[in-house]
């Protein structure tokens, strides 16, 4: 399993710090992320980009199933993502808690909920993982 620290070492210089998501919690096939709604991840109406969600979602599935795989022989790449966004948000923060539904030899599946500061459903996704073998 790897550590929080290392992650959000990891994640410097990303597009994850850019949109500023932050790993609050990393267990054995769960995560949880936080990520602002601001100019940052607006659209031009002044509303919570979609695509900003989904860049959320994969954030988290990604990180959640690089924790689960060995990283000196294995990496992780989003293969597919779907998302229904089922709420609008203008301000504040987004949470997003992803739970691992499959775990396979080499893919995993994710499913990533995210709601607002009020605890309701903004985004639902499901995000399918390939775990490659490093060369």
């Amino acid at each position: 399993m790897i550590d929080l620290a290392v992650v959000k070492e990891m994640t410097k210089h990303t597009l994850i710090e850019t949109l500023g998501i932050d790993i609050i919690e990393l267990g054995e096939g769960r995560v949880v992320a936080t990520m602002p709604v601001d100019h940052r991840t607006h659209q031009p109406a002044g509303l919570l980009h979609g695509g900003a969600s989904v860049a959320l979602a994969e954030t988290v599935a990604s990180i959640g199933a690089y924790a689960l795989v060995d990283p000196n022989t294995e990496n992780v790449v989003g293969l597919e993502i779907n998302a229904n966004h089922v709420r609008v948000v203008r301000r504040g923060t987004v949470t997003a808690t992803g739970t691992v539904l499959h775990r396979g030899r080499t893919t995993m599946v994710w499913d990533v909920r995210i709601t607002d500061e009020q605890g309701e459903l903004v985004c639902i996704s499901r995000c399918t993982i390939a775990i490659i073998r490093k060369s």
